[in-house]
């Protein structure tokens, strides 16, 4: 890349959250960066917020819609004439027992978790292949990576997507693109406020080792290295960002109340 040029990050799901920290992120590291989202009218007023009008490019789009894509990925080309990186974050959940999901919700979820970020790599891919470089990443969940209760379609497509993120690695990596996964395990979030109650939270304090949920930023950092040219040897990997929420098993609350009580 020419010297002085800009890089240029396109972070679906930008209108709030870990994308909007990605986006922030990416900001005060010097690059570009297009943001997409459904609700064009808080990614509006967010970009409005950050008031970076020649840095930022906001974009009503679909990802789970092929042409809503295609459009989105041409306007970010024609307004910066690159796109170094691609954060697939754009998601939502349900939160029902498995017996009560319906087809709809099911297909809506898959659509948007795992068709979404196929879609979007598909049409930002030939810009980094002609570039000889990208990195993409794929925000998964920790939820993809082990079971719980009420989330059998959330869970499945971020499954589905940590094996979507290795074969994207497995077969663009010779174009000199990079893909790799985030799973945040519980953060806070909007959303986490408004689904997980006083007695959830305390139980994922009670099995999470560092203790807390994690924070937005503690997410863009991981995206935004994973992006970056410290990271130009990794991909095809999946990073839980969860504070040993993955790797912790049984025994880790009543190993606590031990201690308490010693």
């Amino acid at each position: 890349m020419a010297s002085g040029l800009k890089k240029v990050a396109l972070v679906a799901g930008a209108a709030r959250g870990i994308g909007l920290a990605a986006a922030t992120r990416f900001l005060a590291d010097g690059w570009h960066v297009a943001m997409l989202d459904i609700l064009g009218d808080t990614l509006r007023a967010t970009v409005d917020a950050l008031d970076r009008t020649e840095a930022t490019l906001a974009l009503e789009a679909d990802v789970s819609d092929p042409e809503s894509v295609q459009a989105a990925v041409e306007q970010v080309r024609r307004q910066f004439g690159r796109i170094d990186a691609l954060v697939n974050n754009a998601g939502i959940a349900v939160f029902k027992p498995l017996l009560d999901v319906t087809l709809e919700e099911w297909q809506r979820v898959l659509a948007v978790n795992l068709t979404g970020p196929f879609l979007m790599t598909q049409a930002v891919a030939p810009i980094m292949r002609d570039q000889g470089s990208g990195a993409i990443v794929n925000i998964t969940s920790i939820s993809g990576l082990r079971a719980s209760t009420l989330r059998v379609a959330y869970g499945t497509s971020k499954a589905g997507l940590a094996h979507l993120t290795r074969q994207q690695a497995a077969e663009l990596g010779e174009y000199g693109i990079r893909v790799n996964a985030v799973a945040p395990g519980p953060v806070d979030t909007a959303m986490a406020k408004a689904v997980h109650t006083p007695a959830i939270r305390a139980d994922y304090h009670d099995h999470i080792p560092l203790n807390r949920y994690g924070l937005e930023r503690e997410l863009a950092n991981a995206i935004c290295f994973l992006c970056g040219d410290q990271a130009e040897y990794i991909t095809g990997q999946v990073l839980a960002v969860d504070g040993g929420f993955d790797a912790a098993g049984v025994g880790l609350p009543t190993l606590r109340g031990e201690r308490r009580n010693e």
